[in-house]
Order: C-alpha cells, then structure tokens, then sequence
C-alpha cells in the first residue's frame, strides 16, 4: 500500500517510537500529525513537536505540529480538527502517547494512578473516539495502540499493579474496535517490543545507560508499525503483534542492525 498523501495522526511523536514511526512514514510521502505536549525541549528528553516536524519533511512527508495533551477533550478535538482541515482526513491512528510508573500498589500515588489511566486508558480510548469519523471516510484505515500482548502471569501484576492494567486496558480498546469497526473496513491491531527500546524513558526511568545498551533502536519498531499498517485493513485486524514475529513472517530474521550498541546482550521488555 501506498502512504503518499495518507494522513497519519501520532500521540507522543515528538521523540522516541512515536516519531520513529512517523519518520518512517514519512519517507513513504504521508503526513504526519505530531499531537503531543512538548513545545520546550526537555534536556533529559530531547525534541519538541516542532523538532519532529522539521524531521519529518525532510525525510519526505508534510507535518503538522499541534501541542496536545490527550487528557483533555477540548484538546484531542483541536488536533483532529487542524488535520482534517490541513490534510482533509485522517487515514490512520497511532495511539503511542503512554505514562509508565512502576511501583508496588502502596507506593503508586493516586496523582500518579490517575496519570497513568488518564493518559493510556481514557486518552487512548478518546482520541480513537475522536478519530473514527474521519477514519471511516478512508480506504485502509488502521488504528495501532503501542500496547502489549495480555500476559496473565501474575509476576506481571505484583510489581506494578497500576501501570500493567493501563497497559492492558490500551489493548482491549484495540481489540474490542477490531470488532466494533470491523464493519467499516478499519482495522485496529497492537504492536509491543519483544526486548527493550533505546528511548529517553527507558534511560531516565527504566536502567539508565546499561539499559539502553542492551537495547535495539526505535527503527525495529518503526519498520514493524510499517509492515502492519501496509496490510489490507480488512484482512489484517484484532491481533497483538511482536515486532519480531512481524519481521519474521516479512522474512526478516536477521536484526542485528537494529542493536543499540552491535553484538551486545538484549534485555526482554517488559510483559514478554
């Protein structure tokens, strides 16, 4: 499938995975809408939206860069209202916007508790909201939420109670509009790394340099996204996709490009 001129609307894709993804579509010719909060860089973070879409038209595609944060209504309804009037529709969702916070259920703060669902849950779930309209106008139309197969092995739930039913949540809103927006010809699918991603939040919060070390780069997550979005939307919904078995069945088995750091021992993400 062609994405030249396809509107592809990102949460979060001001740095990290989610601009990776829109680099790579961008390459493609489609145009990007950053939607994310960053106007002033962050140090410790790095790039704005503004940042991003200066990357991404030189990489080929046009960018819109609107300041969103997808806890607020009035927000989420502005950024889909700009890219419909600047690109006349949206073609595809990326829901990649998330909060993590990996504390025990005493230690997680009810501020924090509430970022995290109204971030990864209730965002995800409004901005799709927000975007179905315009979704079902197009041909191929995909919604992707970065969000990971449901693993029920309680060592997943004893460490981090809040953050893993976020995340959780994340993909039963993609699985239950694969079957709401079946009829309509739009797909929605999940995409979670089989190890960890070199981004500033597994540096800051996760393991710091060590970690990111034993990491592979955003870009493995980026051709995977590709992969799935350029799959009929007809065909191609209700799954939680690895990006290894997504490469693999592309016949791409040899990901030694994709490591942070060449030759170096990799670290399983997290819910694998």
């Amino acid at each position: 499938m062609s994405f030249k001129n396809k509107t592809v609307l990102i949460t979060g894709a001001s740095r990290g995975i989610g601009k990776a993804i829109g680099l790579r579509l961008a390459r493609e010719g489609a145009n990007i809408v950053i939607a994310s909060k960053s106007v002033e860089e962050n140090p410790k973070l790095g790039g704005t939206i503004y940042s991003a879409a200066a990357e991404m038209e030189t990489a080929g595609g046009k960018a819109l860069a609107v300041q969103c944060d997808i806890r607020f209504e009035d927000q989420v309804q502005n950024v889909v209202e700009q890219a419909v009037e600047k690109f006349g529709g949206i073609d595809i969702l990326i829901n990649n916007a998330s909060a993590i916070n990996l504390t025990t259920t005493e230690l997680t703060e009810p501020k924090r508790f509430d970022l995290m669902y109204d971030i990864n849950v209730r965002g995800t779930f409004m901005v799709s909201r927000a975007c179905i309209p315009y979704l079902k106008k197009g041909t191929n139309s995909h919604i992707l939420n970065l969000s990971p197969p449901i693993n029920m092995d309680m060592k997943w739930f004893a460490n981090h109670l809040a953050y893993t039913i976020s995340k959780y949540d994340m993909t039963m809103i993609a699985l239950g509009l694969s079957a709401e927006l079946k009829k309509y010809n739009i797909a929605a699918n999940t995409l979670w790394p089989c190890t960890t991603i070199a981004t500033a939040a597994v540096n800051n919060l996760l393991g710091g340099q060590m970690l990111m070390n034993m990491s592979r780069t955003t870009d493995i997550i980026a051709d995977a996204a590709w992969h799935i979005l350029s799959k009929p939307s007809i065909e191609c919904t209700g799954n939680c996709f690895m990006y290894e078995d997504v490469l693999a069945k592309e016949g791409i088995t040899d990901l030694d490009k994709y490591s942070a750091v060449p030759g170096a021992q990799l670290d399983k993400d997290l819910f694998v």
